[in-house]
């Protein structure tokens, strides 16, 4: 394998045979995540999900650490030769939704559904490490297991990057790997692309203030109801003609709130929504539109708009020599025919974009579909009803580890 990580190549000694490993780990992966899946835990505070992450890595002898202010996990593992410093990560909370899945292994926590597989992303994670510590004679560097709460809530990769996870001792993080679950694409499947993957994601959050009266007397009243209608109309107008097709956007209003009764016009009416865009200069761009649009077409009705926009995740921006070196790996270690390259990012938002703001990495996919169904009929993430193929857990628990071993060694210290 070249340098730059161009192309597939046989599997690297210190990886080989590490996808038969991970299919003989298999039971205990599973074994974790339904553990996992039974009690889910919202947002920073993961008590019960952390203590099962610091039980299965307790006979790894690695270097574990908890955050200060958050249930994280942190577990650097050295290596015996001198090399580069490489992040794995996790995510480990859940989702407010009521699982209806039917399983055996459902939550048992009423409102609380890892609908997004973030159970799963842990229990590989927790096998990729015990994959990478049997090979610890041959790693070249150290490799950082990052197990984060709050990835659907609060920015909990943000927290951790705050209390030092990019800063082990011995070396700052040189490069940082992460896969997300889905079931959109073949079960054991590797999908991925250099640039954007994940979109930005910010709130939006507009108020039409007008003057209230009764509803048999329009013309004594301004009513913010039709303005209201006529900015979320307006702002989709100006997406579509201002907005380059090639560096999208989306504005989603989910919410138009206004009055209490039917016979009175209200003083005020409410938009909410989100703003999704993949790059700096779009997110500027909309922020700037949706504001410039809702005031001017209040203003046309002698109405008022307050615009609220607040800053949500990042756009997810993979590199594009660490994805050349993700795919190259994937492709030795599966089989170039089960990697693909991702035709277009997806406009969800994921708040692993916060670690590759600071180093260079990519976030990959990984193909869990249930074997005889179609993407059209099969539930994904965020869906209540979404089931994985646990069996795809040992294609990406081998690749986190493959992923490791070939980044810690790709470019050693000379001397």
């Amino acid at each position: 394998m070249s340098a730059s990580g161009e192309g597939a190549a046989a599997p690297r000694k210190a990886w080989a045979g590490l996808l038969a490993e991970a299919h003989a780990l298999l039971p205990e992966t599973v074994e974790l995540r339904r553990s996992l899946h039974r009690f889910p835990e919202l947002g920073l505070d993961l008590p019960r999900t952390q203590g099962a992450v610091l039980d299965a890595l307790a006979d790894l002898g690695l270097e574990v650490a908890t955050g200060s202010r958050l249930t994280s996990v942190t577990a650097t593992l050295e290596g015996a030769l001198p090399g580069r410093t490489v992040l794995l990560r996790a995510d480990m909370d859940a989702l407010p939704l009521q699982e209806e899945t039917g399983l055996g292994f459902a939550s048992q926590v009423p409102g609380a559904m890892h609908a997004c597989g973030h159970d799963t992303h842990t229990a590989m994670l927790v096998t990729a490490a015990r994959l990478v510590t049997a090979r610890r004679s041959m790693l070249a560097g150290r490799v950082v297991f990052m197990f984060q709460p709050a990835e659907e809530s609060d920015g909990g990769a943000r927290h951790m990057i705050d209390e030092g996870v990019l800063q082990p001792a011995g070396g700052r993080v040189e490069s940082a790997f992460a896969l997300h679950i889905t079931t959109r694409f073949e079960s054991g499947t590797i999908h991925l692309r250099p640039g954007p993957t994940f979109a930005a994601s910010d709130l939006l959050h507009i108020t039409v203030r007008g003057r209230g009266g009764h509803a048999s007397a329009p013309h004594l009243a301004l009513d913010p109801v039709p303005v209201a209608c006529e900015i979320v109309q307006a702002i989709q107008t100006m997406v579509t003609r201002t907005v380059d097709v090639f560096d999208p956007a989306v504005v989603t209003v989910a919410s138009l709130h206004a009055g209490t009764t039917t016979n009175v016009i209200p003083d005020s009416a409410q938009i909410h929504g989100t703003v999704r865009s993949l790059s700096p200069a779009t997110r500027r761009l909309v922020h700037e539109g949706i504001t410039r649009v809702a005031h001017h077409v209040a203003a046309g009705h002698a109405a008022t708009a307050e615009v609220t926009l607040t800053d949500g995740y990042p756009p997810v921006i993979n590199d594009p020599a660490q994805t050349r070196l993700l795919h190259a790996t994937a492709s030795a270690l599966l089989g170039p025919d089960r990697v693909h390259h991702l035709a277009q990012p997806l406009m969800g938002a994921e708040d692993f974009s916060y670690v590759l703001q600071q180093v260079p990495g990519a976030m990959a996919f990984l193909g869990a579909r249930p074997p005889g169904l179609t993407p059209e009929e099969t539930p994904d993430f965020h869906s209540n009803r979404v089931v994985f193929d646990e069996n795809a857990l040992a294609t990406g628990a081998a690749l986190y580890a493959a992923t490791a071993l070939e980044a810690t060694g790709r470019q050693r210290p000379t001397t």
